[in-house]
């Protein structure tokens, strides 16, 4: 596999190299690729329990309104402009 980097890219991986903490460029970049697998692998995650997070409280939401469990929408609302207000007054 042939990959082209910039001049910037070329350099920094020389710099590591040279420093002694790499043996080669090689080195440099599968340790790279690594480290973005391990990032992405973990943004996966993240997002996964997330959306599990999502649906446990869609099927709880449910779970009250079967139980006729419900609020007023506008009462909702306003709850929530009145924390917005108060959080603003505390910020200003």
């Amino acid at each position: 596999m042939n990959v082209s980097l910039t001049s910037e890219q070329e350099q920094y991986i020389a710099e590591k190299v040279a420093s002694g903490r790499y043996r080669s460029a090689a080195e440099v970049v599968r340790e790279a690729l690594r480290l973005f697998m391990e990032r992405e692998d973990e943004e996966r995650r993240r997002a996964e329990t997330w959306r599990e997070e999502v649906r446990r409280k869609i099927d709880e939401g449910f779970e009250e309104a079967l139980r006729g469990e419900l609020l007023d929408g506008e009462e909702v609302f306003e709850r929530l402009r009145k924390q917005i207000e108060a959080q603003a007054k505390k910020g200003a």
